[in-house]
């Protein structure tokens, strides 16, 4: 299956440069949990010159833990607050225990997630910003004997190490680490020493 890459509208007759192509295919061999399912989504269409997205769901025993979406941004002529020419953009959302919600450290070990991730899988970045917000919700009145549920919501924005002069890209970890934020973030143990990655589902939705 193809990454769907969306163009800016006065740019859509450009030639296509070989470095986004090369790093948007390279999106699609990340090495993913088979807990994770992926397929590509339209991606935003005014912010870069070229841009390519992903989303994902977490399920476990047929139940939706978490859900989220990558998208890679490309200007070749660089971009100043990216510091570089590549640029993800990253959203995860994940169902976690309402006790955890209250915890005041939880924004602090969100982020470290994020952090550790990009590191174990060597994604080497620079300019990382972003937000973690946990959202929880209690019922009243008629709905009062529903449980309470929280979520955690993690966004954030980084720049790829890429060599600037290079023609291609391989950008794969950045979405291993990705798919690790997103499983971690829903309490999944590691995967026992030995045991492979399986390459992302793609496409599943709906079938």
């Amino acid at each position: 299956m193809v990454v769907r890459q969306e163009t800016r509208p006065e740019r859509e007759a450009s030639p296509q440069p070989e470095v986004f192509r090369t790093a948007a295919s390279s999106l699609l061999s990340a090495r993913l949990r088979p807990e994770v399912s992926v397929e590509p989504m339209p991606a935003p269409q005014r912010i870069a010159p070229w841009a390519t997205a992903l989303s994902a769901d977490v399920e476990v025993d047929d139940e939706e833990l978490a859900t989220g979406r990558i998208i890679l941004l490309h200007d070749p002529h660089g971009n100043d607050a990216w510091g570089g020419t590549f640029r993800f953009v990253s959203y995860v959302r994940a169902e976690v225990d309402p006790v955890l919600a209250t915890d005041p450290m939880l924004g602090a070990v969100g982020w470290s997630w994020l952090t550790d991730a990009l590191t174990a899988h060597g994604a080497d970045h620079s300019a990382l910003s972003g937000t973690v917000t946990r959202v929880s919700v209690e019922n009243f009145g008629t709905m009062a004997e529903e449980e309470t549920t929280a979520q955690v919501e993690i966004r954030a924005s980084w720049t790829p190490d890429v060599d600037e002069r290079a023609t291609t890209a391989d950008l794969r970890h950045h979405v291993e680490a990705w798919g690790e934020l997103l499983c971690t973030a829903v309490g999944l143990e590691p995967l026992p020493e030995g045991v492979t990655m399986m390459a992302p589902r793609r496409g599943q939705r709906g079938s």
